[in-house]
């Protein structure tokens, strides 16, 4: 076979070879073959050197030519290669930014049923025309029992309802709080407080008009109790106040607060230390249903306790209780919650479970108004 014969079909042949390769590593076995140093194309240059010089001159430039040209298929092919597996591998590999973005905190947080139904009490009442007031969560044993008119020896003292802590340096006896009510004598105090000296902002008298909205804590756990609560305290005291106004108030905020057009109450005698007369209200309510339905029904559901505040209690407040009188009530704000909201546990808004809060909370946005409504 005559060179330029072996030529060509060298030419044909890897041609083939190297538009068949199906990838890189083939493509590179097809170049060893044709120009690896025991290549076909390497074993004709080596022939150059036994053949004669005026065969050389023509052998030499057509068997370099043929190199050259199966040199450049490999690099096209290459190429060609490379971008089909950069394509696949960016196929494989693919981020879809069209995916839509995490909501904002706004949309993804939510607010406490508790917290909500705080914002709503103090929205109803501040809308009667009452006030804010807070106290301390750790209370001495003054505040929280002996100036309300609890007598020693009483059982709201004893150490299965009350959570004692270590007398201080100062002798001082200290509780965790069992009610909001040690506010009320708090806020009596500061309001018969006279000015300090060099102040010129004249001592307030009466009326007082607060509601006392925070955490309390018994000694106790079950599916309605729990050792830490909370509670809401109204507090009115003037000189003509008398029951039948604490009866509106009451009315008025249930109304206000279950989103009723009417409520029927219902007053039983009972007893308090720290109100004379005392009683406990009940609501007209349906339990027919899987809920309780505030404002219809044939039943009656205990809901809060009241009275008029004891004038032992005005007394170690300051005010005499001559000019002075007043009413007071106290309101569980979980059973409240419970209640308007179809919540059957309450140990469960203390779980920190996402899952009950993601279902049970509110928008942070949703803010209680009188006007707009209050859980709307």
């Amino acid at each position: 076979m005559s060179l330029d014969q072996q030529i060509d079909a060298l030419r044909t042949e890897f041609t083939a070879a190297i538009a068949n390769a199906g990838d890189e590593a083939g493509l590179d076995t097809v170049r060893v073959a044709a120009l690896g140093k025991k290549g076909s194309v390497s074993a004709l240059l080596a022939s150059l050197g036994s053949m004669a010089p005026e065969e050389r001159k023509s052998a030499g430039p057509a068997i370099n030519g043929l190199k050259n040209e199966l040199a450049s298929l490999i690099e096209a092919r290459s190429d060609v290669l490379k971008s089909a597996a950069l394509n696949a591998r960016l196929a494989a590999e693919t981020l879809d930014i069209t995916l839509p973005l995490q909501p904002a905190p706004t949309a993804r947080g939510r607010i406490h049923p508790i917290s909500q139904t705080i914002d709503e009490i103090t929205a109803i009442f501040s809308d009667m025309g009452f006030s804010i007031a807070e106290g301390p969560d750790i209370e001495t044993d003054y505040y929280n029992f002996t100036a309300l008119n609890f007598p020693e020896g009483h059982p709201a003292r004893e150490m299965h309802d009350t959570f004692f802590m270590k007398t201080g340096a100062d002798g001082v006896k200290k509780v965790l709080r069992t009610h909001t009510s040690p506010v009320q004598v708090r806020v009596m105090q500061k309001t018969n407080e006279k000015p300090a000296a060099g102040y010129m902002t004249p001592a307030m008298d009466p009326p007082i008009r607060v509601v006392i909205p925070g955490r309390t804590y018994r000694n106790d756990s079950d599916q309605t109790h729990t050792p830490m609560f909370h509670q809401v305290e109204g507090l009115v005291i003037d000189k003509t106040s008398h029951i039948g106004q604490l009866r509106w108030v009451l009315e008025e905020f249930l109304k206000a607060f279950f989103e009723v057009p009417n409520v029927t109450l219902r007053f039983r005698p009972s007893f308090f230390p720290f109100t004379e007369p005392s009683m406990e209200v009940d609501v007209q309510c349906d339990r027919s249903g899987a809920e309780v339905k505030i404002g219809e029904g044939s039943d009656w559901l205990e809901i809060l306790g009241c009275g008029m505040v004891h004038t032992n209690v005005i007394a170690n407040a300051g005010l005499d209780p001559d000019i002075y009188q007043g009413f007071a009530f106290g309101v569980g704000i979980d059973r409240l919650a419970m209640l308007k909201y179809g919540m059957p546990d309450l140990r469960a808004f203390f779980d920190a479970d996402q899952r009950w809060l993601d279902h049970y909370g509110f928008r942070p946005l949703d803010l209680p108004t009188l006007f707009g409504g209050l859980s709307s």
